[in-house]
């Protein structure tokens, strides 16, 4: 063997297939480079469109996927690998996955459902798969989702899409509802117009529709109150907040008694007379 006619040979090979590397790098960062302006420009016609956020980032995610992997393949051809042979293999392996992956692509379909039908769009409020917050973004695959206490939980399309979905940025406003607890002696009628004219006066409550304060229910301290004032979907905590305080300091105000829960049991005292127990409680 003929060391000195191997060497110009080996070193030959390893010359063309570091050319050929490095040409595939050169490729690679040039189409990424152009992919990212590619779809810069294509937000920017988005934008000029006045095309529906949401739908926009989902249409750019499909597009991006689609580029990188005709920019994979051109590598592969780069390369000197037979893209027909690949690209049938490809497909053969999309079914293969496909079945396998089935709840990957009901996810993707059920992405799709939700950019046709519209349910909710990124900024709004919503309740679906038993998470509650702000959309952030839409994917191809799952839903993100800043819940109320400020943490990002990334759920299922199919999951969302399978379930009920509250959209309480939908309405231009939203109901309240509290309960407030007064004392059998306590005038209802006179609580009611009470409560009405001290929960009006707090911001953000709306005038139209008109707060609501009537009875709900009777229980053993004595009557319930319905306590339900409307206000738009980003006031809704401050004004629960706020209401419950108002119901607090108005009864206060008032002089109103502690309810009392009261309740008998069978049975007779010497004198022939049922006992009674009253149990003080604050609500």
């Amino acid at each position: 063997m003929n060391f000195n006619q191997i060497i110009p040979v080996v070193l030959g090979l390893l010359t063309q297939f570091g050319l050929k590397l490095i040409g595939a790098i050169a490729i690679w960062f040039i189409g990424q480079n152009l992919i990212d302006f590619g779809l810069k420009l294509l937000r920017r016609a988005f934008r000029t469109q006045h095309i529906e956020p949401t739908l926009v980032n989902y249409l750019l995610n499909i597009v991006a996927v689609t580029l990188r992997i005709i920019l994979i393949v051109a590598i592969l051809g780069f390369f000197g690998v037979e893209t027909t042979s690949f690209a049938a293999l490809l497909a053969a392996l999309g079914i293969a996955i496909g079945a396998a992956w089935s709840g990957l692509l009901a996810n993707f379909a059920a992405g799709a459902f939700l950019m046709i039908f519209r349910p909710f769009k990124a900024g709004d409020l919503i309740s679906a798969a038993g998470v509650t917050g702000t959309v952030a973004e839409i994917g191809l695959f799952t839903t993100t989702i800043n819940t109320l206490d400020n943490v990002m939980t990334i759920v299922a399309n199919n999951k969302i899409f399978s379930d009920n979905i509250e959209n309480f940025s939908a309405n231009p406003y939203r109901r309240v509802d509290l309960k407030a607890q007064i004392h059998h002696s306590v005038d209802h009628n006179e609580a009611i117009r009470l409560l009405k004219q001290r929960i009006s006066q707090i911001p953000h409550v709306l005038n139209n529709p008109a707060p609501d304060v009537e009875i709900l229910d009777f229980n053993l301290a004595g009557t319930v109150l319905a306590v339900r004032p409307y206000c738009h979907n980003q006031d809704y905590w401050q004004v629960y907040f706020d209401t419950n305080k108002a119901i607090k300091e108005t009864f206060g105000e008032a002089g109103y008694p502690v309810p009392e829960q009261r309740y008998g049991f069978s049975g007779n005292t010497e004198d022939g007379n049922k006992p009674l127990i009253s149990t003080s409680f604050q609500k």
